[in-house]
């Protein structure tokens, strides 16, 4: 079984963004863009480096998961090339752990890795908070591809994960700035729309957590 049934959304969102009309996939299991048909050369989908059928990448556990290298923006590399270190997946942590680990994430100008931090997050949390965690993860995936130069795809991802957390501002679970978080993401999407060109990740790195007043000068 795969991760893609979990909460009827796919676990991953960072490449079932298209790189060329920003646009979300619908069949993400297919290779290409259904909507504008960009890495369909050949019948195979380019940039995302997956294996299919009997040689796709898996885990020690069995579970699909794509062993190429990844740079610090989460972007494909080569087999065998260098990359940066993905955090490690299905690690126990408690929601105030990922919060913390994920906010570091975000600090360093990682957040391709605190989405993965995030996700999990949200594949443990009771069913009530899974949208919240969804949520968060979105807004992580929206900031890596506005890093990334995909302004359409992160601006797109950015609106969706704040829809997802917004219907838990009145409850604020763990100290999370829901209000806050959702004015950034709004903030930063309209900022996307208005300049086509990358973003810093580390510089505009959201505040989970309320009264959380950013890394150390």
């Amino acid at each position: 079984m795969t991760r893609r049934d979990e909460g009827g959304d796919p676990a991953c969102w960072l490449d079932q963004v298209c790189q060329e009309c920003g646009r979300i996939s619908d069949r993400p299991e297919e290779p290409g863009c259904e909507h504008c048909g960009a890495g369909t050369d050949n019948g195979t989908a380019t940039g995302t480096g997956a294996k299919t059928g009997a040689g796709r990448d898996r885990d020690a556990e069995g579970r699909a998961r794509n062993a190429r290298p990844r740079d610090g923006l989460g972007r494909p590399l080569p087999y065998g090339a260098p990359g940066v270190e993905r955090q490690p997946e299905g690690v126990e942590r408690s929601p105030r752990q990922a919060l913390a680990e994920a906010q570091d994430l975000l600090d360093r100008g990682l957040p391709f890795h605190a989405h993965e931090v995030l996700e999990d997050a949200w594949k443990a949390a009771p069913e009530p908070e899974r949208q919240l965690w969804r949520g968060l993860a979105q807004l992580a995936v929206g900031l890596t591809h506005a890093a990334r130069g995909n302004t359409k795809g992160g601006a797109a991802l950015l609106l969706r994960g704040a829809g997802a957390i917004a219907p838990y501002e009145d409850t604020v679970p763990y100290d999370i700035d829901v209000p806050g978080l959702a004015a950034w993401a709004q903030n930063l999407a309209t900022r996307l729309g208005e300049r086509d060109e990358p973003v810093d990740a580390a510089g505009n790195a959201p505040r989970l957590c309320a009264g959380d007043a950013g890394p150390a000068e």
